[in-house]
């Protein structure tokens, strides 16, 4: 089982490191991916999600609320035209619809 690309229910996104995204803390554009390297994994933090370096390790101000509702435009683009999500786009016409917002650049929700 591989880190690319997954799937996290509690925050109901894409994960992994071959996600681009923006970092989580709110009003920081900083470009990491989702994988584990960027992943919030302090054991009394317990947020997960996923910061830039400047925010990774400082968890006073992480929070357990949702993190931003965005997407890099970078993974949009790539959900909305790669044929590998054909069947994802078929089955998820929501999902298309939020992604197709996210295609132009940063969107915070």
């Amino acid at each position: 089982m591989g880190w690319s690309i997954g799937y996290d229910p509690r925050w109901k996104r894409d994960i992994g490191y071959g996600v681009p995204a923006f970092c989580d803390q709110p009003g920081c554009d900083e470009e990491i991916d989702r994988g584990l390297g960027f992943k919030c994994d302090d054991e009394e933090c317990g947020c997960g999600k996923f910061y830039c370096e400047a925010h990774l390790y400082d968890t006073r101000p992480h929070t357990h609320a949702a993190p931003p509702k965005r997407e890099h435009p970078s993974w949009a683009e790539h959900v909305l035209t790669d044929e590998s999500w054909a069947r994802w786009r078929a089955e998820n016409p929501e999902g298309v619809a939020y992604m197709g917002t996210q295609r132009g650049g940063r969107a915070d929700g």
